[in-house]
């Protein structure tokens, strides 16, 4: 392409062309970019806009002189894009715009003659009865997907989301063609693709890859149900001691020293007078006074018995035969009975029996 010479009067006419930018836009024009030589007599001169809605744009005022003219005059004043400007991308049919998802319910999307996605399935028919065996064996359609069709819903099936290398695909304990919910498609596909039809799965009624997988799988290792936990043991019969100085606001009762441990009087003590003073250890009974001749309170507590003792009173109790109800001996019984002791005679068995029927 020819250089051409910029034209004297049309570079020199700077004032020229800002005002005729001025009249399109008052308070908008900037300063001086410079200009170009469009042909022999015409120069565009360039100013920046000041307007912030179009940033990285410029005013072209183009102007002219005629053939043996002094003067210029505007031929054309514009607002364009320069270097760093901010444009649309470049126009698309809408058809050719549309992306994954754009389709929506009632919407329609027709499909040109010429897809290369599709190719014609050369069947045509009038008949009836023909049209409705073609549609049982899959046919009756006036196009098929084409060799490019299929290649491309391959690629792209098998580098998405359904292929292996998605995320949940490369956790999966085992890859799909070995799930019991996995359904091959027919036809080219069957040998790399198929369905999902596990409900509980995130691709249930997608087609998958056959070495896709996910969580899900059929074959997966069934954990087992862990036991409930057991009831918690208290144990009621142990206790821990604990120091009374380490626990804070909690009164301390302290027991006497040198207590000693008593047991409830068997109907052998009694029988033998061993409570018969009334006085035991730590003074359980009452007042401790017999002058009555009868205990205070039958279950008196008495000091304990030494194992020789004890036996002892087990059989002068059962040489005195039966005890009355309340384990309680009438005062004169007894000392009836010692004094036959003393005297070496046998003691009457029917002796104070009239007594303890009173009794």
């Amino acid at each position: 392409m020819d250089v051409v010479e910029p034209d004297a009067v049309g570079a020199a006419a700077v004032d020229l062309a800002r005002a005729a930018a001025e009249e399109e836009a008052p308070d908008l024009v900037g300063e001086h970019l410079g200009f170009d030589a469009d042909e022999p007599r015409v120069v565009t001169h360039y100013f920046a806009t000041l307007d912030p809605a179009y940033a990285g744009w410029r005013w072209a005022v183009t102007v002219a002189r005629a053939s043996r003219s002094k003067s210029a005059t505007v031929d054309d004043v514009v607002l364009l894009p320069g270097a760093e400007a901010v444009l649309a991308p470049e126009w698309l049919p809408w058809s050719e715009r549309l992306r994954p998802g754009d389709l929506g319910a009632g919407d329609l999307l027709p499909t040109s003659a010429d897809d290369r996605r599709l190719v014609p399935t050369y069947f045509s028919t009038d008949d009836a009865d023909e049209l409705a065996i073609s549609y049982e064996l899959g046919l009756g359609r006036e196009r098929t997907l084409s060799y490019d069709g299929m290649l491309d819903a391959v690629e792209r099936w098998y580098a998405g989301d359904p292929g292996p290398r998605a995320e949940i695909a490369r956790n999966a304990p085992a890859s799909c063609a070995t799930c019991g919910f996995y359904v091959p498609l027919a036809g080219a596909m069957h040998q790399a693709f198929g369905a999902c039809a596990n409900a509980l799965a995130p691709d249930d009624g997608k087609v998958v890859a056959v070495d896709h997988g996910c969580g899900a799988h059929s074959e997966a290792i069934i954990v087992p149900v862990s036991p409930p936990p057991p009831p918690p043991l208290i144990d009621e019969a142990g206790y821990d001691i604990v120091d009374p100085a380490t626990i804070k606001d909690v009164p301390v009762i302290e027991e006497p020293a040198g207590e000693e441990s008593v047991v409830e009087p068997t109907p052998a003590a009694v029988a033998d007078g061993s409570v018969a003073d009334g006085s035991v250890a730590d003074g359980s009974v009452g007042d401790g006074s017999v002058a009555d001749g009868s205990v205070a309170d039958p279950l008196a507590v008495a000091p304990a018995q030494s194992g020789t003792e004890a036996v002892e009173a087990e059989q002068d109790t059962a040489a005195a035969g039966p005890v009355p109800p309340g384990g309680v001996v009438p005062l004169e019984v007894v000392a009836e009975e010692d004094s036959q002791d003393d005297r070496g005679e046998d003691p009457d068995p029917d002796a104070g029996k009239d007594d303890l029927d009173l009794a």
